[in-house]
């Protein structure tokens, strides 16, 4: 695990492009503190920076920026293929001799054996890199299937600028990029913001399973980014194309799939560990471990002593039964809220999924006692564990059975009636209303619920459903949101029910976006490697073969896991609600965190910056901070820009 910079310059600025490499490689420094290279080609036009976290190959043969043999192409690279042993030897049977043991080395020997597109299609792994060809003098960047590693890039003035995080790019002497107000609502919609747009104007997300090719001497010009793996096709095709055997034959086919990718992914020349929360997806991946280690497996818990956030007896429970070597630590809300100043540059541009705070604590802790760690993200999305796939469908059919006047009126009534009224006066309908929404007062429940009651389509419904500000482009000025997966119908994939249609447009936005954001620079920001073996691809492409019966039976999600799991823990040490990974956040809001969201959220700081309509915000502040409603989602998302705001003093405030 790494991380990279570089530019390409369209004509000589004149500046000292070592020392330029220098500044913005060090402003990456957390991603690769073992050790840092730089390769520049002043006549043709490029420069390459890497920092190193010596994962596999400690010697120097393993260092970057790394030329092949040949000596035609140089490569700056994020990540690990985890097939490499394979492709070495398909490649030493061809004739190639190697100087060590990275995978770096035998990536480049595979572009020069197959090429730059057959050659991803071969690996399997987790990367982002980019590759000169100085036969060609082009610029190759490229990125894995499902987005686990980060790469922006874009033009600024002369200057292509491309890296792992834009806190190395914003370190170029070019760097002048403003706020891209439509991202900005983007924000405020989905707590993060979805590729391939960035807070920037001009500054771009290489989507995932895609590459794109510079020539140089062209500026301005941004090629289109060409894929090499579609999930759309994979969906589609495994719908076409199901598992044919039985529950059996499925779960054997499970746990063989997943024992393979958990074993290529404990590849390490460093101590390896786990984050175990004690749910499936993480126990499973645990488990995988443990039955194939020689040794205990070191497993990391994080606690928290409020009620309904604490996960961590349960995930004792399952170390126990595993016999891991555990390690948890009960976090006190000070050691929590002393991450807040830290989120706006960690996470280099505005995200604010408020389990960015835990994530980072447990992290954090793992590094203590090793350089890798695995999770076991990518279950909900894969096999339907998320509640409001269910939800979701609950709601459409009821919605199905009444006109649209009265949902309109319905929603129309339930908006404009105060939540302490509906508290009062509905609390014998709280069982009803169980299943929409984690948390709340029948009151809440039922305000979330107007909210989906006048949606025309399923699509909008759940795109509804997962918004949080529902009318971004009202609070953020000039901020007309531009086009994402969930609104471009020509991203759907043709699929026949709305748990499957949700489940894939979450793996294409709210995955890499959100989830993945949030694990690679939490880890990152402590120079531990985080893996997800959930996310192999050929994990994906048999998950998606599966009839919705092996993911949702009984009234279970994630069937399919759970059998799984159940060979190797008892199912008692699993079964229980779903919790999530939060923290008491509007609690912190009315509390410890009440005078610095005051200030950030004061009428007049609002209003001389120019980004937000104060008014909106300022109202469900104020209905927070009084207890009338817990606004916590809404609130966080804008505090999480202004927090970002304040740490970015080149931004100069401009008046929408």
């Amino acid at each position: 695990m790494c991380g990279f910079v570089g530019f390409v310059a369209a004509q000589d600025d004149g500046l000292h492009w070592e020392g330029v490499l220098k500044a913005m490689t060090q402003a990456i420094l957390h991603r690769g503190p073992d050790a840092g290279g730089a390769w520049v080609d002043r006549e043709a036009g490029v420069a390459l920076g890497h920092r190193r976290l010596s994962i596999v190959d400690l010697s120097p043969t393993g260092a970057q920026p790394m030329h092949s043999r040949s000596e035609r192409y140089v490569i700056v690279f994020n990540g690990e293929i985890y097939n490499f042993p394979e492709l070495r030897r398909e490649l030493e049977g061809l004739g190639y001799a190697f100087r060590g043991t990275s995978d770096t080395e035998i990536m480049l020997a595979a572009f020069e054996q197959w090429g730059v597109p057959d050659s991803l299609k071969r690996f399997v792994g987790m990367f982002a890199f980019a590759l000169w060809d100085r036969a060609e003098r082009t610029l190759t960047l490229a990125r894995d299937r499902l987005g686990e590693k980060p790469l922006y890039y874009g033009w600024v003035g002369n200057t292509f600028l491309f890296g792992s995080e834009i806190k190395g790019l914003r370190a170029h002497p070019a760097w002048n990029a403003r706020i891209d107000r439509g991202a900005l609502a983007l924000l405020l919609r989905h707590n993060y913001i979805p590729g391939p747009y960035s807070i920037y104007e001009g500054v771009h997300k290489l989507p995932p399973a895609s590459y794109l090719t510079l020539s140089s001497g062209e500026p301005g010009r941004l090629p289109a980014p060409v894929p090499y793996w579609s999930l759309r096709e994979v969906a589609e095709a495994g719908l076409r194309e199901p598992f044919a055997g039985g529950d059996r034959e499925a779960t054997d086919a499970l746990d063989a799939l997943l024992r393979d990718a958990v074993k290529g992914q404990m590849m390490a020349d460093v101590p390896l560990g786990a984050f175990l929360s004690g749910g499936i997806d993480s126990s499973l991946v645990v488990s995988l471990m443990q039955a194939q280690s020689a040794q205990p497996v070191k497993t990391f818990t994080m606690g928290f002593g409020e009620e309904g956030f604490n996960e961590a007896p349960h995930a004792k429970a399952v170390a126990q039964h595993l016999g891991t070597d555990h390690t948890e630590l009960y976090v006190s809300p000070q050691q929590a809220l002393d991450v807040i100043p830290r989120l706006p540059t960690l996470y280099d541009e505005p995200f604010s999924d408020a389990s960015q705070i835990p994530t980072f604590l447990v992290a954090q802790l793992a590094k203590s006692r090793v350089t890798v760690s695995l999770s076991g993200d990518a279950g909900d999305e894969l096999f339907c564990g998320y509640k409001r796939y269910e939800v979701g469908r609950r709601l459409w059919d009821k919605l199905g059975l009444l006109p649209s006047p009265l949902r309109l009126t319905a929603a129309r009534t339930l908006k404009a009636a105060p939540v302490g009224l509906l508290n009062a006066t509905l609390g014998w309908a709280a069982p009803a209303l169980g299943r929409y929404g984690r948390s709340g007062a029948v009151g809440d429940k039922l305000h979330k619920l107007a909210e989906v009651l006048d949606v025309p389509t399923q699509e909008a419904m759940y795109q509804r459903l997962i918004s949080h500000w529902k009318n971004p482009s009202a609070i953020v000025r000039g901020g007309k949101e531009p086009p994402t997966a969930l609104t471009d119908p020509a991203r759907w994939a043709q699929l026949p029910t709305l748990e499957q249609r949700m489940m894939y447009l979450d793996t294409i936005s709210y995955l890499p976006d959100d989830i993945l954001v949030k694990v690679d620079r939490a880890a990152m920001g402590v120079s531990l490697e985080g893996r997800v073996p959930l996310l192999d691809h050929r994990v994906v492409e048999f998950a998606w073969k599966l009839p919705q019966a092996m993911k949702q039976r009984d009234g279970r999600s994630k069937w399919l896991m759970r059998q799984v799991l159940y060979r190797y823990v008892p199912k008692e040490l699993i079964e229980r609600p779903k919790m999530g990974f939060g923290v008491p956040l509007g609690e912190w809001l009315n509390g410890p965190l009440r005078e610095w969201a005051e200030d950030l959220l004061s009428e007049r700081r609002l209003a001389d910056e120019g980004y937000f309509d104060p008014a909106p915000i300022r109202e469900k502040w104020a209905q927070h901070a009084s207890g009338a409603y817990n606004w916590q989602g809404y609130l966080w998302t804008i505090l999480m820009f202004q927090a970002w705001l304040q740490e970015s003093p080149s931004l100069v405030p401009v008046k929408g």
